[in-house]
């Protein structure tokens, strides 16, 4: 066999010996001599090519650059201007992470309505108020403003289901207003009798613990006057003066508040000569409308839009049966109703057992992805599209 030796095959740091009695050593320092002209000879020829100007040598104009890395872009923030009524020292701008919305997405929203100043929600924007012999009516600005962008609560703007509940009859019983005030979350709206005592006090009660509110008017039933609403009731058969000072009356009562929702009015929401003249004064006035959807053949929502008034319809009548789980099933067709379309309404009274059956399930349906808004958040608003 004829053994070939490789330097490659030689364990590493070993050199090969010659075998005994062989001489070597002047063919070794010949090609020790012809390696160390070869390695000359490839220095001279690699200097040449590396400074001669070759067509495929890049030029040093054109020599390529590392670019430095792009600046990180910083997360986004939300810049929330203090409401001026409270600023002291000229406006103050508070800079702030941007709240998770729904599934990790952040929710960028109007800096105007991250938040509502609790300290001055129950003093009326003077701008809004319009002065008349039986007290201040809502009226929008000057430069445009309505009692229904005003004197809205905020809420997160996030796309997952929304339940608004709104309580009326506040104002007839002391001990009931009271309770209610106190026991609801202030994601509640609550609604405000006209007959009611003390309504200037209850409402700015309601607005510090951050409630949005709504004024109830007595709208005829079919059955008047056996069923009878109460004073300043809106007939069908009266004409449009009187049911204007009727209405205004109404308005007049309190201030603060988003919208006006129904109290009974069977009748009177199927007339469209009836419900026009009280729409075009709401939406004149830049106020809501609420129907609490116990009558199918109302004409709300079609004169509402007509008159560019806000507009939400009630879902379910939460406490039609007194019993707590009556209330209860309610609460949770509206949890259903708000999975499938988006949104629920519901309404119901202050009594003492929907106010501890509602105040007890709001705690709980937040658990299960459910944000509970006021009713603003929920009203068509034929200005916004």
């Amino acid at each position: 066999m004829v053994q070939i030796d490789k330097d490659i095959d030689r364990p590493l740091g070993q050199g090969l010996r010659p075998p005994s009695g062989t001489r070597r050593a002047p063919a070794l320092r010949k090609g020790a001599v012809a390696a160390g002209l070869g390695a000359a000879a490839v220095a001279a020829v690699s200097a040449m090519i590396a400074l001669r100007e070759q067509p495929f040598r890049i030029p040093e104009t054109a020599a390529v650059v590392q670019p430095e890395p792009a600046p990180i872009a910083a997360k986004p923030e939300v810049e929330t201007k203090q409401p001026a009524a409270v600023r002291s020292d000229g406006p103050a701008i508070i800079k702030v992470n941007p709240p998770a919305g729904e599934n990790g997405v952040v929710v960028i929203r109007d800096p105007s309505a991250v938040g509502q100043n609790l300290r001055v929600a129950h003093l009326p924007d003077q701008a809004l108020v319009e002065d008349s012999p039986t007290g201040p009516l809502p009226v929008r600005a000057a430069d445009g403003r309505r009692p229904f962008d005003v004197y809205a609560r905020a809420w997160s703007g996030a796309r997952g289901a929304r339940i608004a509940i709104v309580i009326g009859g506040l104002g007839l019983s002391q001990t009931g207003t009271q309770e209610a005030i106190g026991k609801l979350p202030p994601e509640i709206t609550l609604g405000f009798a006209p007959q009611g005592n003390s309504l200037g006090r209850w409402m700015q009660a309601a607005r510090r613990e951050g409630h949005e509110i709504v004024m109830q008017v007595p709208l005829e039933p079919f059955d008047f006057p056996n069923v009878n609403p109460g004073r300043n009731t809106l007939k069908v058969d009266a004409g449009a003066d009187e049911n204007l000072e009727n209405l205004r009356w109404v308005l007049s009562r309190t201030t603060n508040y988003t919208a006006v929702m129904n109290y009974m009015g069977a009748r009177f929401s199927t007339s469209p000569e009836a419900m026009g003249v009280m729409m075009a004064e709401l939406g004149k006035r830049g106020i809501g409308y609420l129907d609490d959807g116990s009558s199918a053949r109302s004409l709300a929502p079609e004169t509402a839009l007509k008159n560019g008034v806000p507009f939400a319809a009630g879902d379910a009548i939460i406490d039609a049966v007194q019993e707590r789980g009556a209330i209860l099933d309610k609460l949770d067709e509206l949890e259903r109703t708000a999975r499938a379309k988006g949104f629920a309404v519901g309404t119901g009274n202050a009594f003492g057992l929907t106010v501890d059956a509602v105040a007890a399930w709001a705690s709980e349906v937040r658990k299960r992805g459910i944000e509970i808004v006021p009713i603003s958040a929920v009203a068509s608003d034929p200005e916004r599209g």
